[in-house]
């Protein structure tokens, strides 16, 4: 078995590439990887497209990447939440491209990708805008809307537990998005915040078999999105 540690979020980011495809953990802070978003800011590539259940709050973390324009597209559910300013100013400035996607839809989306199922029909979004220009068939006297998998060059992720190979344990929500992100990118980056030997994680309760993860940089004492929002921080 490969050891997938490296020292740093810098080194661990350091092949990514501009316009790559980034899908970023999160689903609150529990699954945020600040640390890995920032390096990926100071690394500077632009015209990414990053998937994530929202679009970050106040001027840190995802937030931070948008603000310094590196970001093209966004992937979501929810572009404007209660501290998130800077996306709604960019997007109406006409600077940012948003493809909006039912939360459920967009998790089963991802999850598809990982699993290699290029489309799925869903009942969501049908009879409104989001199911404009889509594929529709009538199942059993209910239509329902073609939805493709989605894949990503890369994706940043934030476990709570792992070891050196990879077998990741999640806190909390960070197991919404983070177990699909990482079935359904080439390159799965992930920080976290204790390091393990091997066979310390029961594996009854690895969440992502070290299969899916290629990188792992050890944050002991990751920044909290929320103090750093009420602090009024801002990266960089």
């Amino acid at each position: 078995m490969i050891d997938k540690q490296v020292g740093s979020a810098a080194a661990a980011v350091a092949d990514i590439f501009d316009g790559a495809t980034v899908m970023v953990g999160g689903f609150g802070e529990a699954g945020s990887p600040i640390e890995l978003i920032h390096a990926l800011i100071d690394r500077g590539v632009k015209n990414l497209t990053v998937v994530n259940n929202n679009t970050g709050s106040g001027h840190v973390g995802l937030a931070a990447l948008i603000e310094n324009k590196q970001v093209g597209k966004m992937i979501c559910s929810f572009p404007r939440t209660a501290n998130s300013t800077v996306f709604p100013d960019l997007y109406r400035a006409g600077e940012i491209e948003l493809e909006l996607v039912p939360q459920g839809t967009l998790a089963e989306r991802i999850r598809a990708g990982g699993a290699g199922v290029p489309a799925f029909y869903t009942a969501t979004s049908v009879g409104t805008p989001l199911a404009e220009g889509k594929e529709l068939r009538n199942f059993e006297g209910r239509d329902y809307v073609l939805e493709h998998g989605l894949k990503a060059d890369f994706a940043l992720i934030k476990c709570e537990r792992a070891d050196r190979y990879g077998n990741l344990v999640y806190n909390k929500t960070a197991r919404n998005f983070g177990p699909i992100m990482a079935m359904a990118a080439e390159t799965t980056i992930a920080q976290t915040g204790l390091q393990l030997e091997v066979g310390a994680i029961d594996p009854e309760v690895i969440v992502t078999p070290g299969i899916f993860v290629d990188r792992i940089v050890t944050v002991t004492e990751p920044a909290q999105e929320s103090r750093l929002v009420a602090a009024g921080r801002s990266y960089p």
